[in-house]
């Protein structure tokens, strides 16, 4: 099949979509909308994917923009001739391709933008109601995310839920158990941004480690909160006790998994989170907070722990019982997750929902 790929950036999200369409025979033309100062995902495009360079790609999205980007993809649209357009966040690289009337149209939601950008304001709703009632066919990750697109406009029958999922012989255990230990590592890798809550976390480890000293904080990634961490944790005098090593290429990121005995998200706003699943398929207990698409992979006491969402006393207390729960029971949790990765969070398994969706976008295509 012949496709565009419309993202914003290149991440690590896009490496792995791109490379399994190219591994699935398909000619891809991969066309990104951000041009950053460095990508986020320092591996190659894979070489059968074609980036294609247009006129719509800047250093920053602006909304004045917009009527020269949307000329500019409907241009490029009828070069390339694709059988479909698969093209996501929604109100910036599938609302583009919806308003250059780019058909068949598969969207495909990152969860921020449904469950937070399209609630910002009536311009950001008409975006969102907009794409999603000129898309041929819908995709996400998070059963919440569906139900959002269905209340926005989306037809029910057209839409299909699947976990990214992970790569289960990267991300696995360690070879040797992790409990018993003398020190905890507690491991946070979301973004260092407000949507991700990674301050709540910060401010409840300040107050842990001041009680206990058999425990380092992980903190990995950078963002735009990073003078704020740096001054709580200072002045919170735990300045020691945490690990701030930057960004972490995919080619590491499995090992810090392994050496980690808990992992934590504290996000406000999610789809199925890759970090989460990975973490649990590298056989992690985890804590994070209490938000429906969390909800859909972790339950109290089985896995993990759920706390309520930006609250820090919450966070504390729950922090202070899983250090006080049995080494055994901690083990159990973590075989627990790994399980609930090998049943759910597979990517090779998961990907082929796409390719099915693929098919599914075609078919309403050709039926208008």
């Amino acid at each position: 099949m012949r496709l565009i790929y419309f993202s914003f950036d290149y991440t690590p999200h896009d490496y792995r979509f791109l490379s399994s369409l190219a591994e699935s025979g398909h000619e891809v033309f991969y066309v990104r909308l951000h041009r950053p100062t460095r990508d986020l995902e320092d591996r190659s495009l894979p070489p059968a994917v074609e980036q294609v360079r247009w006129e719509g790609e800047a250093d920053a999205f602006r909304w004045q923009d917009l009527p020269q980007k949307i000329r500019a993809f409907r241009a490029l649209w009828r070069r390339i001739k694709p059988q479909l357009v698969h093209a996501g966040p929604i109100q910036t690289c599938a609302l583009i391709a919806a308003l250059a009337g780019a058909q068949p149209l598969l969207t495909m939601s990152w969860g921020f933008d449904l469950m937070q950008d399209a609630e910002r304001n009536a311009w950001w709703r008409w975006a969102t109601r907009y794409t999603l009632r000129h898309s041929t066919f819908f995709v996400s990750d998070a059963e919440v995310t569906r139900r959002k697109a269905i209340a926005f406009g989306m037809r029910a029958e057209r839409t299909l839920v699947f976990p990214w999922g992970v790569d289960l012989e990267r991300f696995a255990p360690p070879a040797r158990d992790r409990f018993p230990t003398e020190h905890y590592n507690l491991l946070c890798n979301r973004r260092w941004e407000p949507r991700y809550g990674v301050d709540v976390l910060v401010r409840a480890f300040v107050r842990l480690a001041r009680e206990r000293e058999d425990v380092s904080l992980l903190l990995l990634g950078s963002g735009s909160q990073a003078p704020l961490f740096h001054r709580l944790l200072r002045e919170g005098g735990v300045w020691d006790r945490v690990h701030m090593p930057g960004h972490i290429s995919q080619n590491e990121l499995p090992s810090w998994y392994r050496r980690a005995h808990l992992f934590i998200s504290p996000s406000h706003v999610d789809g199925s989170s890759v970090s989460l699943m990975e973490a649990l398929a590298c056989g992690l207990p985890v804590i994070v907070s209490d938000i429906p698409a969390n909800r859909e992979w972790v339950e109290t006491g089985k896995n993990g722990w759920l706390f309520p969402d930006g609250d820090e006393e919450a966070l504390y207390q729950t922090l202070r019982q899983a250090l006080n729960t049995p080494p055994s029971r901690l083990s159990e949790l973590g075989q627990a997750g790994r399980l609930t990765a090998e049943s759910r969070a597979d990517w090779r398994k998961n990907f082929a929902t796409l390719l099915q969706a693929y098919e599914l976008t075609l078919a309403y295509g050709k039926n208008g």
